[in-house]
């Protein structure tokens, strides 16, 4: 919007300080009340105005849902935003009735689905109140926000079984937990492909801990339970690479040997983890396994070819060093 236009004579500049009732009074309107008749009565009460940019697809996110959101925030004839997220790579993941600061913004992302791009105008019950945030904020202020919701993931039930007890948890449908640990496997997926480590680290670690914790009723069940938990381990110990910690990577994939001592992707990793260690035995065991698998596998080759050159380097530094520590020895006449 442009900070100078007129109107019946009348500077917006000088209008911004009067209050938009008093405008009203005198049969001006100001732009966004002019937006606001364009646009889509979300609640009937005239708090909240909504424009769909673009449509988004699937449900509408749901209450105490976990949304990841761009947005930009403006006050009526302003430029440039008061707030925003659109310089940062990857938003913050925020969790309605919990993170959200105005509860327009949350009423209105009720009703939007992953993908959606809408606008939406608040008044100041929905928004910053009658006083404002001084000085940003000025008192009975309407803002405009620009929404886009880029994914969201539905954590009550998440949410809800973590508040019960450990005998409570047991006592759940078996369904129950797998579609808990499901969930905390998409948000830790997206975190990890965010290269938000630590928070993936987290997510994996609370539905290994919820696995564990389980007492499986029968084998079945007890089959289902590992079968569940191998992934997570496997993450782990590729989550554990990325943040620099190969002794814990190496943790997680002979934990994931144990459940399934066939498992290639168990075998890469617990090699990954002992190249960085510079245990090349290590890792000559576990790649060479690995290979026998998957002969034709790209990754498992290429790292083998680097353990080669490893290996090589680690030779000629050693025989470079006893070379010069011999150097100085000369055979008396």
């Amino acid at each position: 919007m442009s900070r100078i236009m007129q109107t019946n004579g009348v500077s917006t500049r000088i209008r911004q300080f009067i209050h938009p009732e008093e405008l009203h009074r005198e049969g001006i309107q100001t732009p966004f009340q002019r937006l606001a008749r364009q646009m889509h009565d979300v609640l009937g009460d005239g708090g909240i105005f909504k424009e769909v940019i673009r449509a988004g697809d699937g449900p509408a996110v749901q209450r105490d849902s976990t949304v990841s959101v761009n947005f930009s925030a403006f006050l009526e004839y302003a430029d440039q935003p008061f707030d925003s997220s659109t310089h940062l790579k990857f938003p913050k993941m925020m969790k309605l009735g919990k993170d959200m600061t105005l509860c327009g913004l949350e009423l209105g992302l009720l009703t939007m689905r992953k993908g959606e791009c809408s606008r939406f105008l608040f008044k100041h019950d929905y928004a910053f109140g009658e006083m404002g945030c001084p000085p940003l904020i000025p008192p009975l202020a309407m803002v405009l926000y620009e929404v886009q919701v880029l994914d969201f993931f539905d954590t009550a039930q998440v949410d809800n079984f973590f508040a019960l007890t450990v005998e409570e948890q047991n006592s759940a449908p078996l369904s129950t937990l797998l579609s808990v640990i499901d969930t905390e496997k998409s948000f830790g997926n997206r975190c990890f492909n965010q290269s938000r480590y630590e928070d993936a680290k987290d997510r994996y670690k609370q539905a290994v801990t919820l696995l564990q914790n389980r007492e499986p009723m029968n084998e079945e069940e007890r089959w289902r339970i590992e079968e569940a938990m191998l992934p997570f381990l496997l993450n782990l110990s590729f989550t554990y690479l990325r943040l620099e910690r190969p002794q814990k990577a190496l943790q997680y994939g002979k934990k994931a040997l144990k459940i399934n001592p066939n498992s290639t992707k168990a075998l890469f990793r617990c090699g990954q983890a002992c190249l960085e260690m510079d245990d090349y035995d290590g890792a000559q065991d576990y790649l060479t396994r690995a290979q026998a698998k998957k002969p034709f596998d790209i990754d498992i080759n290429n790292l083998l070819r680097k353990l080669a050159t490893c290996y090589k380097d680690c030779l000629d530094k050693e025989k470079d060093l006893c070379a010069k520590m011999f150097s100085g020895f000369r055979p008396e006449k």
